[in-house]
């Protein structure tokens, strides 16, 4: 039988100064003034709608993402947060995250964001390299990405995450590891290090800038992962590194196909419904104003299939380098563990998972190959 899981809370802020290039979230820039209060009231009405699927539990965590959410201010945060805790109950130590950017506008807001209920900021830095910004289309310099992280820890934020990519436009390893080691220098908690991908429906795919061919790409891969180890920062998820007790609780809950609740425009939420032995997934109007002029802002909603769920769990499990508890499929799933013992055998015997009954998790290898793993719990 299938089990309740953790849940969690996701708020989606569309808007943004400035579309980036190999932006594929929905994210819409800034035309004229943001309609923040409005858009407040739907938020707070959409999530009145979905306390069904509460079903009687604590909201874990809170991610507030976007776009840039820290276009909003620290008032229409506050109010978000107070709204959402006078509808619901809020673990008394929930994690609550909120993306800024690392512009002098959005520093200049951190305090009245931690004081509005945020314990946890998510700062998308991407790059110290002032010219790389610009071919990533950012609208911040190095001094803002360096300030930021001061500036965050200043005001009291000692759990704070860095976004960082790599394998940018004629990046060298050297250029990424100098890059990679003035993040480890500012000492967040928490670093996000991943790869930029070309993604359909950007500029960047129209378009597509000279990126490092694929023997420099698995260097600056390779002696990053040694640094930010030899710095204290244990990779525990494919691009996410964290000091000792410093993971994402929000999104550990996502990889360990646990609930989430998805309001805001284009949000995603994934419902859990015991009695109906059915996972059920909703998705948000994108555009901001259909979804603000919505009594019920659902664009869509799909049951999860007896047949996909184990691709979905693995999906999300395998990308934690320790995987999870094997007990965990059947309790998230409702599938017998004994459904996908084939699999899983033949897959222990072929190196691509740790060989041990115990957990599911994939092994060095295994990692290397990941989508070729995965692919084999398609239906």
């Amino acid at each position: 039988m299938i089990s309740l899981p953790p849940l969690s809370l996701y708020i989606h802020i569309p808007w943004c100064v400035r579309k980036c290039p190999y932006c594929d979230f929905n994210s819409h820039a800034v035309t004229g003034e943001i309609p923040q209060q409005r858009y407040i009231d739907a938020l707070l009405r959409d999530f009145e709608a979905e306390l069904p699927g509460i079903q009687g539990r604590q909201i874990e965590t809170i991610f507030i993402g976007g776009g840039t959410p820290s276009l909003f201010d620290a008032k229409g945060i506050k109010q978000i947060l107070r709204g959402i805790a006078d509808l619901a109950p809020l673990s008394a130590s929930a994690e609550i995250t909120m993306e800024a950017n690392p512009g002098t506008f959005e520093q200049e807001r951190f305090a009245g964001f931690r004081e509005a209920g945020v314990n946890r900021l998510s700062i998308g830095v991407q790059s110290f390299d002032s010219a790389r910004l610009q071919q990533l289309g950012r609208i911040h310099n190095r001094h803002d990405a360096l300030h930021a992280a001061g500036k965050a820890r200043e005001i009291g934020f000692d759990n704070f995450n860095l976004d960082l990519m790599h394998g940018l436009p004629d990046q060298t390893p050297e250029t990424a590891l100098s890059d990679l080691q003035q993040a480890i220098d500012l000492q967040p908690s928490h670093l996000s290090w991943y790869q930029l991908t070309i993604e359909p429906n950007t500029e960047f795919f129209s378009r597509p800038p000279t990126l490092p061919e694929d023997e420099t790409l698995w260097d600056i891969q390779e002696q990053g992962q040694a640094l930010l180890a030899e710095n204290g920062y244990q990779q525990y998820e494919i691009s996410a590194y964290s000091q000792p007790g410093k993971r994402s609780q929000h999104n550990l809950n996502y990889w360990q196909f646990g609930d989430y609740l998805g309001i805001g425009a284009g949000a995603h939420q994934k419902v859990t419904w015991p009695a109906l032995n059915q996972i059920t997934r909703r998705w948000k109007q994108r555009q901001p104003k259909a979804y603000m002029d919505a009594l019920k802002p659902i664009s869509g909603e799909q049951d999860i299939s007896q047949q996909e769920l184990p691709f979905e769990f693995m999906m999300n499990a395998l990308r934690l380098t320790e995987g999870v508890n094997s007990d965990l499929f059947s309790q998230r799933t409702g599938l017998s563990l004994s459904s996908i013992a084939k699999l899983l055998d033949d897959n222990r015997q072929a190196g691509l998972l740790v060989n041990d009954p115990r957990v599911l998790a994939p092994s060095p290898r295994g990692r290397l190959f990941l989508n070729d793993l995965l692919e084999q719990f398609l239906d």
